[in-house]
């Protein structure tokens, strides 16, 4: 059961190797393996190797990858992406790639990502992303740590940084880069050509031994969780943590086991029958974005289609109405976005598209909370309104739709509800290979989380009217932490149970919900008043958010202070060049202001020009969400509205589009001191 206080029984039964733990911080090290008896998480483990030749020679002439190149769309089909795979792996061997050794990824996603990272792990060698956000001396940590013998770049961008550090780069042999022209000619530069031209000089014979003599329970890629003090942990991901069946010999990835659990319990169809189609925006460095993008496109022969660049500044939109996914997951920052595109176009709309659209709404919301479907009239809303307005975004072909991240606030989960497009919430981090539980179309709650993957398990402990420290167990649970040992101890138990310094609890059907972050890494979050007491900020933020619906983000600050205070920022449209917030206000605020007789169009009329009639809205907002506070600790004292948003070309939001509070307090540490130097409140 989910709740059971140890282990399931089945991971004590078998006699294991002498010295062997659930956990390693080596490079070479091997882990003790998960293993129960249930039909998936004893099912037979197959390689990366097996599962891409697998799909490559039953759907051969299917799309494998698509990138845009100008107008028009470059494909590769199953077949060719295999041989690509294999082709990178052997140029990786000729350029020295040693076994344990990383070859680092920074770019933004494209065919040639994918490609490096499969062909690192079939040579033997670790598959590192980075992100091409990272400095130059953030890249030299990571290379450093994870014997980094090859960086494949995108750019001379990125070249550069690369360029820097090379001289403290002991192991680095070679550097690829894939796109643009090789601006800065180096000895030991490849172009994406003369790279893949290597592989002539070894043998099919050679890669095919190295594949064979991978084990699945050591390491075989390498994710790096950003902090905002210290240097990155580098999370080791195993080929995988179960037991082999006797007679066995073949090995297996971690992530394909994940990738097959998710799989089953989710709604993907497989050719003939049908083929996904997937877009591919969020960075592939990051365990979740990978998982769904490269491995379950694979395990299902879908069709993956990489966004943009500059999709999170703004082509996104315009990338999924040319794809049409079948399939999508977004974060919280997007489907804020996509909310906003919708709620403009019916602001745009005439009166009587309106009274449809809000009857068409509000039966959708009835419906799917009622989980009733009056089929002729919920048709009717569907062909007038809900199919519009899937349209509208390109989504209008997906069965499925994912958050990854935060959870979205109950609002916005309505809203899309309404439109008969409800949003699976995702738990699960790198730690977790990406996922250990997911809402479904047969097991959805609102706010929750969904339920465990088939095969590993969730506890709660240490709770308090069920509320407690959130645990998990299974396949999906990383090796350690690569060179950290304390912080690999902290984080996995003897028994195999990760910590995952998130609180919540399991209701009585086993739905998992999500209250916050506990300690540990998360610590960066709660912010403790100067009186000692912690405080979570997100709920509190959320609730300004619904009493005060024309704010985009609302950060809590007070760390070490007497009393909370908050800085806010309007939705503003952006430029869709540039991906910066632009000064005028999206049409939803606009019909705000409106509502309230200001004639605001632009942020700078409300925040230079002081507009009363918004700002005392915006008061008001606060003192009805200080009215639900559960203290005088936890209300909002004073707040400040800033002259621009949030965004990720900006720096205040990560390439996740995860809020940088750290930066963000640094940026308006100016506002921040103005808020606390008066005694008085």
């Amino acid at each position: 059961m989910a709740t059971e206080a140890s282990p399931p029984a089945s991971t004590r039964a078998s006699p294991r190797p002498t010295g062997q733990r659930y956990w390693t911080t080596r490079r070479d090290g091997e882990v003790r393996l998960h293993h129960e008896k249930s039909s998936l998480a004893n099912s037979t483990p197959i390689t990366v190797h097996e599962m891409v030749r697998s799909t490559a020679m039953q759907y051969a002439n299917y799309i494998a990858l698509g990138s845009k190149h100008g107008n028009s769309w470059h494909l590769l089909t199953y077949i060719e992406y295999y041989e690509q795979c294999r082709r990178a792996a052997k140029a990786f061997l000729k350029l020295g790639l040693e076994r344990f050794h990383g070859v680092g990824i920074m770019g933004f996603n494209s065919e040639e990502w994918a490609i490096s990272s499969i062909g690192a792990i079939l040579a033997g060698g670790f598959s590192v992303g980075i992100l091409s956000t990272n400095s130059p001396k953030t890249c030299q940590v990571i290379a450093e740590s994870s014997a980094m013998d090859i960086v494949v770049v995108d750019s001379d961008r990125q070249l550069q940084k690369i360029i820097q550090i090379q001289g403290y780069l002991k192991c680095l042999k070679a550097i690829v880069q894939y796109k643009d022209e090789i601006r800065s000619p180096l000895e030991n530069l490849y172009s994406w050509k003369e790279f893949l031209d290597l592989a002539d000089s070894i043998s099919d014979d050679t890669l095919d031994r190295i594949i064979d003599s991978q084990k699945p329970n050591q390491c075989c890629a390498v994710f790096y969780n950003m902090l905002t003090t210290g240097p990155p942990k580098a999370i080791m991901i195993s080929h995988d943590n179960t037991e082999r069946p006797p007679g066995d010999s073949s090995d297996a990835l971690q992530i394909t086991w994940t990738t097959a659990a998710t799989v089953q319990s989710l709604s993907y169809k497989c050719p003939p029958e049908e083929q996904e189609v997937l877009v591919s925006y969020l960075p592939l460095s990051y365990m979740g974005a990978q998982i769904f993008d490269m491995w379950i496109s694979i395990s299902v022969a879908g069709a993956l289609y990489f966004a943009q660049p500059d999709a999170l500044r703004g082509s996104l939109l315009d990338t999924l109405r040319e794809v049409k996914p079948t399939s999508f997951h977004g974060v919280p920052w997007v489907w804020d976005r996509l909310l906003d595109h919708l709620k403009t176009s019916q602001l745009s709309s005439t009166p009587f598209r309106k009274k449809i659209n809000q009857w068409a709404m509000q039966l959708g919301l009835r419906t799917a909370k009622r989980h009733i479907l009056k089929q002729l009239t919920f048709n009717l809303a569907k062909k007038l309104s809900f199919d519009q307005a899937r349209s509208s975004l390109g989504l209008h072909h997906c069965r499925q739709l994912f958050n990854m991240g935060l959870g979205l606030p109950g609002p916005t989960l309505d809203f899309f509800l309404s439109l008969n497009m409800p949003i699976f919430q995702l738990y699960g981090m790198s730690e977790s290979t990406g996922v250990h539980s997911l809402s479904t179309q047969k097991d959805f709650q609102l706010l929750s989380c969904g339920k465990a993957l088939p095969g590993t398990h969730t506890k709660i402990q240490k709770s308090k009217d069920g509320v407690g420290d959130i645990h998990i167990w299974g396949r999906n649970v990383f090796m350690g932490y690569l060179n950290d040992e304390g912080n690999t101890q902290r984080k996995i138990n003897l028994q195999g149970w990760m910590y995952t310094s998130d609180f919540g609890f399991l209701d009585t059907e086993e739905f998992l919900y999500i209250l916050g972050n506990a300690r540990g890494e998360c610590d960066r979050d709660i912010i403790t008043l100067s009186s000692g007491e912690k405080i979570n900020p997100a709920p509190i933020e959320e609730r300004v958010k619904r009493y005060v619906p024309i704010v985009r983000y609302v950060m809590l600050v007070g760390q070490e202070a007497p009393y909370l205070c908050a800085l806010l920022t309007l939705k503003c449209q952006l430029n869709t060049d540039t991906g910066e917030p632009r000064d005028a206000l999206t049409s939803e605020v606009v019909a705000v202001c409106r509502q309230l007789k200001s004639q605001s169009t632009r942020l700078s009329d409300i925040v230079y020009n002081r507009d009363p009639v918004v700002m005392n809205f915006i008061s008001q907002g606060i003192d009805a969400a200080n009215a639900e506070a559960t203290s005088d600790s936890t209300k909002i004292m004073k707040w400040a509205l800033l002259d621009m948003d949030f965004s990720v070309s900006g720096g205040e939001l990560g390439p996740n589009t995860k809020l940088k509070r750290a930066v963000v307090a640094k940026m308006y540490q100016a506002e921040i001191k103005s808020f606390y130097s008066n005694d008085g409140v």
